[in-house]
């Protein structure tokens, strides 16, 4: 089956958050306060610690999803990474932090890779094939502008 180019989809932020990287990694390892933060994620909760989470979001057209999420790169105040799952064993993103050491700052490179699994993207593009490419994109965008909203209010929240 064509999946239009979804699986595999990235993006990605580079952002300088003036917090020494301890408390960086202290904000983006909290998944219980990113529905602080979020525009999209409205709750995320540990079922292990340190394994796996449970995440709600909301999008702009008010649907509501939940996920559960295993963590699949764990490098204490240096790497993030999470596997994102729906319904199926296959997860339908990736998520990862990658952090640099600035002194009293920290840069902090943010990504996105969408998975094999079923998402809105996909049944979005799946549905209206001829705008899979602009379709993409767009949210990719919107996934970038998410990031830098997500990293700016944890900046704030932890000054």
């Amino acid at each position: 089956m064509n999946d239009y180019g979804v699986t595999g989809a990235t993006t990605g932020v580079e952002v300088l958050i003036k917090l020494p990287i301890h408390e960086v990694w202290s904000g983006i390892t909290a998944i219980e306060r990113y529905g602080e933060w979020s525009p999209e994620c409205i709750h995320g909760a540990w079922l292990e610690e340190g394994a796996r989470f449970e995440a709600r979001n909301r999008f702009p057209d008010g649907l509501e999803t939940y996920v559960t999420c295993t963590v699949t790169a764990l490098e204490e105040a240096k790497r993030f990474g999470w596997d994102v799952y729906g319904d199926e064993e296959v997860p339908l993103a990736h998520w990862e932090y990658e952090l640099e050491d600035r002194g009293t700052e920290t840069l902090v490179r943010q990504s996105f890779t969408h998975g094999p699994g079923e998402s809105g993207m996909r049944i979005g593009v799946v549905r209206d094939p001829d705008r899979a490419a602009e379709s993409i994109q767009s949210r990719l965008d919107q996934l970038a502008a998410n990031m830098r909203s997500t990293l700016s209010a944890m900046e704030s929240a932890l000054k």
